[in-house]
């Protein structure tokens, strides 16, 4: 049987999972949806950049509720790991960001590069330093 402290902390990883998942469609929307389905619609594109923005906030506050709900040692690893991404993250985006302007790369900088190395490296991280701490 399972403890009240492990059921609370899959319904928060219940919610964070289904407000990730509802602001990944509504970024698929708000990105596919002016071209292909609506044209351009003047109401319907900054609708669809809000309403993709609140879902983002809300994953935001699911993910601080997750992260609240950690032992000492969980908030730790997703801290040090959170911290060297976004380090790293903006060291990386900018070197990326001056081959671009220096045309140094063949082709222009995407903002879906940067996320992918960001991803990429929170989840390292978090892998080498919950090694590191067990």
């Amino acid at each position: 049987m399972k403890s009240t402290q492990q059921k609370e902390r899959n319904k928060k990883l219940r919610t964070l999972a289904t407000w990730t998942f509802t602001w990944v469609i509504t970024m698929a929307i708000a990105s596919f949806g002016p071209k292909y389905i609506w044209d351009h619609h003047t109401f319907l594109t900054p609708f669809a950049i809000v309403v993709n923005f609140v879902n983002g906030l809300l994953m935001i506050i699911a993910n601080r509720d997750l992260f609240n709900h950690f032992d000492e040692l969980e908030r730790k690893i997703h801290l040090e790991a959170t911290g060297f991404t976004l380090v790293l993250s903006v060291v990386a985006g900018l070197s990326y960001s001056l081959l671009d302007t220096t045309d140094l790369i063949p082709f222009d900088a995407s903002i879906a590069i940067l996320v992918m190395f960001m991803s990429i490296t929170n989840l390292l991280a978090v892998i080498i330093n919950s090694r590191r701490f067990a």
